[in-house]
């Protein structure tokens, strides 16, 4: 790979980024994505607007309010991990994604089909 590990790492943060622009209309406030073995974690701040932060007061909001939110995600998965593939070269296997209704932090995992922290050495 001709990229360094962190440059790759800012690349994916910045693609995500610009995804959740363009598909849910508003991006995060900030992010950090991690390669560890054939994974990519990525840490998104900020996900919750203020008024989806007073529903979830209470569990009777806070359900809605994660299930909303990660079906928006799950509903464009697709172009996630075509993204992934773009940047990568490696094709996501399988993805993970919650969210935390009193942090307003979202994991997002992309477990990929080969070990692309071994691409570095």
């Amino acid at each position: 790979m001709d990229k360094s590990k962190g440059a790759l790492e800012a690349e994916v943060s910045r693609a995500l980024t610009q995804w959740e622009k363009n598909y849910l209309g508003r991006g995060s406030l900030s992010v950090k994505s991690d390669i560890l073995r054939d994974m990519i974690i990525v840490s998104l701040r900020g996900i919750l607007t203020p008024a989806e932060y007073a529903l979830c007061k209470d569990t009777e909001g806070m359900i809605p309010v994660k299930e909303y939110r990660n079906g928006l995600v799950e509903s464009g998965v697709d172009e996630l991990k075509e993204i992934i593939l773009s940047l990568t070269n490696f094709e996501v296997c399988s993805f993970y994604t919650d969210i935390s209704t009193k942090t307003g932090e979202r994991i997002i995992v992309f477990k990929l089909t080969g070990n692309l922290e071994e691409t570095f050495a």
